[in-house]
């Protein structure tokens, strides 16, 4: 529910005249009414009665096999991503039961006018720092302010349309937004953390350090261990437990993570209970890792959690910014050389399906010939795309074969190859005219990939590609990661449910020139920008999914990845010691984590048997 006024009591309310109609409300979403009105108790997965207490104890989020830092907000070191979920609040909360809606945390309300040129946080009184200083807007300035000047390029691409932003009071902040910001961003604004600008005079912003960030959330660092473990424990003091969005949350007194470079020592671990929960990302270990004596008593559990998010786009990613990975022709042949049939039936026990789409499982996935309003769209660059975009079908990759060797994607990567120039000499190796042989660079830092990667390099080197999978240290994948010192780099992108500007971040031009950035292809090209702006800029859910099936359509005609394979669930093995809620979120697994607690019956059972 909203309240619109018009006229002179908007002029009074907003501190300055208005010609617009003005919305404020306790809630926002780019699109339709939101679920939960100004009176709601708690969200519907939320259970208001759930017990207090405890510890969840779990392994390090995937990807992040180390963390020599709690500065989050910058390219340097590896930090610990879960001190942005922990340690910090926003203005507003994401509601996991709808597709972008947020509610008020910092921020009571919101204002807005129809044309979106500007956005007002009218801010609680009572939000405070962990040292007991309020939360005010000038802190909101400088949050705004510094990761759009200094913080991580994800930050200043996705803060590019703000263009002024200015603290009209101790609890009323207003941001210009610049035409075409699009309707999702005033969410993207209210989901960002709030840093408290007297902490970072003594703490420079643009450097690493261990020291416990401060924050206004309802958790601190408590202990950290570089690259073994930190643990986040609840402030009894908390202002906000007792809003809305808060309560039946945050359940655990403490939450620990547990960092392993080897996920095998990880999962021993977990097999004698020196951590509780962890998401299982091997299908192999899945498959056949769990029979140790706490599965087979009963103690420990798989289940699988289903989550309605888009899958992942992950895959291995072809930087374009060398030169032989600019000829699309020696992108398509790569792609010949991974075989997914192979590796699901060998590898994956038959687990998974082929991604070919970057928005995979979402009706903005491009399917068929373009039609409609979507071709209609694309119509307007024609001459800037190749006839296939409105001839044929999307691309699908080649699956690959069940069998060890497959001559059919040889013969056809060979092919492309010799048109790109590059021919194999006497010795096995691929040259171009120049005499320079075909060799790529594949650096990471996970040895569980290894299994997987080393047979498709095997595949490149049959062909006479010089390539290995080169499995580093963490930190030393991270700062050639930054500086895009690589040809091929696997990673996987969260896909938002209504995507928005940090496309830009991916897929932009402005990203493939920003050092660090997460645009891993180095792709800029002037319609994928376009695309990517009309998705932006879309007024209606039905706009946004024509111009993210286009962008998905143009993407994938372009082969600047080779996708990998997704689920549409999360593997989860847990110590039977948690209570969850009968109605789980269904848009984000990994938040909805903070709604379980420990059942105490449970747990002293386990006990009690010498379990744990």
């Amino acid at each position: 529910m909203t309240l619109r006024i018009i006229g002179l009591v908007t002029a009074l309310l907003m501190s300055a005249p208005v010609s617009a109609d003005v919305i404020i409300s306790h809630g926002y979403s780019a699109f339709g009414d939101l679920k939960y009105g100004p009176g709601f108790t708690h969200f519907d997965y939320a259970n208001p009665d759930a017990p207090k207490g405890g510890e969840m104890s779990q392994r390090q989020l995937y990807g992040t096999p180390t963390f020599d830092s709690l500065n989050a907000f910058i390219i340097k070191g590896d930090s610990v991503p879960e001190v942005l979920h922990h340690v910090y609040d926003s203005l507003m909360v994401r509601a996991y039961d709808e597709p972008d809606a947020v509610y008020g945390l910092i921020a009571q309300s919101i204002e807005y006018p129809d044309d979106l040129s500007y956005v007002v946080f009218n801010l609680r009184p009572e939000a405070r720092f962990h040292d007991g200083h309020p939360v005010t807007a000038q802190d909101v300035v400088f949050t705004f302010n510094t990761l759009r000047e200094q913080g991580h390029p994800f930050y200043r691409n996705l803060l590019a349309d703000i263009t002024a932003i200015e603290a009209q009071t101790d609890h009323r902040v207003r941001f210009d937004l610049a035409p075409g910001a699009g309707r999702k961003f005033p969410g993207s604004i209210a989901e960002l953390p709030i840093l408290p600008e007297h902490f970072y005079a003594q703490n420079p912003f643009d450097e690493t350090w261990l020291t416990p960030p401060l924050g206004s959330g309802p958790y601190e660092v408590v202990d950290v261990e570089p690259s073994k473990t930190v643990r986040f424990c609840k402030r009894s003091e908390y202002w906000g437990a007792h809003l809305p969005v808060n309560v039946g949350r945050n359940n655990f007194d403490c939450f620990a993570y547990e960092y392993f470079s080897d996920d095998l020592i990880g999962l021993e671990a977990f097999a004698v209970g020196e951590y509780l929960m962890r998401v299982e990302y091997r299908s192999a270990s899945w498959a056949n890792g769990y029979d140790f004596p706490a599965v087979q008593k009963g103690w420990v559990k798989q289940v699988l959690l289903e989550d309605a998010r888009p899958a992942t786009a992950q895959g291995i990613w072809l930087n374009m910014r060398s030169p032989a990975l600019q000829d699309i022709r020696v992108r398509q042949a790569l792609e010949y050389a991974f075989n997914f049939e192979w590796t699901n039936e060998t590898l994956f026990f038959g687990t998974y399906e082929r991604t070919d789409s970057f928005f995979e499982n979402t009706q903005m996935q491009a399917e068929g010939l373009p039609e409609g309003a979507e071709l209609a769209l694309l119509e307007q660059f024609r001459d800037q795309l190749p006839p296939e975009i409105f001839e044929q079908p999307p691309h699908v990759p080649y699956p690959g074969s069940t069998g060890s060797g497959d001559r059919a994607a040889v013969r056809a990567a060979s092919k492309l190859l010799d048109a790109a120039g590059w021919l194999v000499g006497d010795d096995g190796m691929r040259r171009n005219a120049d005499g320079q042989v075909l060799a790529f660079e594949f650096p990471d830092d996970s040895r569980s990939l290894e299994r997987v990667m080393v047979p498709f390099t095997q595949n490149l080197q049959r062909l006479g590609i010089d390539v290995e999978f080169d499995v580093m240290d963490a930190s030393a994948w991270t700062e050639r990661r930054q500086k895009f010192q690589y040809d091929l780099a696997t990673a996987a992108w969260s896909v938002q449910v209504t995507p928005g500007a940090e496309l830009r971040a991916f897929y932009g031009s402005a990203a493939a020139g920003s050092e660090g950035s997460n645009n891993l292809s180095g792709l800029a090209d002037p319609v994928v920008d376009a695309l990517i702006e009309a998705a932006v800029e879309a007024n209606t859910r039905e706009d946004l999914v024509v111009a993210v099936r286009a962008l998905d359509r143009v993407l994938r005609s372009k082969h600047i990845w080779i996708g990998n394979w997704h689920l549409g669930a999360h593997r989860v093995a847990l110590w039977d010691v948690f209570g969850m809620p009968d109605q789980p979120a269904p848009y984000d697994f990994n938040r909805g984590v903070d709604f379980w607690w420990l059942d105490q019956q449970k747990y002293d059972a386990l006990l009690a048997q010498g379990a744990l």
